[in-house]
């Protein structure tokens, strides 16, 4: 009979439900895992198998079936390490999985059972409340968690203690809320000397929510003023400081599990790709823009990046949002963004090409 663990995987900032089934079969001892896995979820049958021989237990002789349901669902990431492994102590006997029923699982192992931190932790929280069930997570990343405000939250240091806990053999801390940090201060406006008209300018872009072009001089200070601008935005209330936190939860970006309420300021090199730009790649994962959602996209040297990267920003700026197709994925990340450039003046007849942004 088959055991089954809750999990989920990411499709964007979207968690969708997965079911890990596990069962053994009479046979030649093997450990097989299907369900469209990548290579980093193929590789997850070495860090179980150590793991789980790390408590001095040894894998049954029999043929280990693990199934990612559903079949057709792409599966990528290092975080269905631990649902596997629980699964199969159940299926094994060591666990009752009727423990395990209530709860969806995430997290990384290490080969002594340890249980390591995995990107997009938030949202697996924010779908377990959904579907009114508890979460089972790293204990580094318990307080990122809590601030989903669903369900029970287990964050467990490592495998043993865990199953420690399920049994009642010992009991876990309760995961609680990270805190919530004002960030590192920036430059201040306060800095810049003189530039009336430049200051002015940015406190109107600022009120109003309106993109800015600086054109002057080497060394006149446009890169200063530029990142002053997140300072004289106001501080992200608590929505949006959960909508930049899950952006940066599926980067892996998100430290300690501390909301900021400062607003983003990216400033990519004029070297990006498309890519990096806008999001992409093989695991379609936020780009700078999305990074910077909800503050500052600062392109330092707008004449230098190539025109198809400049182009491939026209859409995120129009509707906030970045659609990213891809053969075996189609995700949306949000990027609603204020766009700060600037050109040298001797690039100006260039930056009047880019002043549709």
């Amino acid at each position: 009979m088959a055991t089954i663990v809750s999990t989920v995987a990411y499709l964007g900032l979207e968690a969708r439900a997965v079911e890990v089934q596990v069962q053994l079969i009479a046979g030649l001892p093997a450990f097989n895992l299907v369900g469209l896995a990548d290579k980093a979820v193929g590789e997850s049958r070495e860090r179980v198998r150590a793991a789980i021989a790390a408590m001095g237990l040894a894998l049954p002789p029999k043929r280990i079936a693990v199934n990612l349901s559903p079949a057709d669902l792409p599966k990528e990431g290092s975080h269905f390490d631990l649902p596997i492994a629980l699964a199969l102590l159940a299926a094994m006997g060591v666990v009752d999985a009727e423990l395990l029923a209530d709860h969806v699982v995430v997290g990384e192992l290490a080969l002594d059972g340890r249980i390591g931190p995995s990107p997009g932790v938030l949202l697996a929280a924010i779908h377990a409340g959904s579907v009114e069930k508890g979460l089972i997570c790293p204990a580094a990343q318990g307080a990122e968690a809590s601030w989903a405000g669903g369900g029970a939250v287990i964050a467990a240091p490592d495998l043993l203690s865990l199953i420690n806990h399920l049994k009642g053999h010992s009991v876990l801390p309760t995961a609680e809320g990270g805190l919530v940090e004002e960030g590192v201060p920036g430059p201040d406006l306060s800095q810049v000397k003189g530039q009336e008209n430049a200051r002015r300018a940015l406190e109107i872009a600022a009120a109003g929510g309106h993109n800015l072009l600086m054109s002057g001089p080497p060394g006149s200070g446009k890169s200063l003023m530029a990142a002053c601008l997140p300072g004289i935005l106001p501080p992200l209330d608590a929505a949006e400081a959960l909508e930049v936190s899950m952006v940066q939860s599926v980067a892996g970006t998100l430290a300690e599990g501390r909301l900021t309420r400062t607003r983003p300021f990216r400033a990519p090199h004029h070297s990006a790709s498309m890519a990096a730009l806008t999001g992409g790649g093989l695991k379609a994962r936020p780009g700078e823009v999305s990074l910077a959602h909800l503050g500052v996209l600062f392109l330092d040297e707008l004449p230098e990046f190539q025109r198809a990267v400049l182009d491939s920003l026209r859409q995120p700026l129009e509707t906030g949002t970045v659609s990213i197709a891809r053969a075996n994925a189609h995700v949306t990340f949000p990027a609603r963004v204020k766009p700060a450039m600037h050109v040298n003046r001797s690039a100006g007849c260039k930056a009047r090409a880019f002043a549709r942004f």
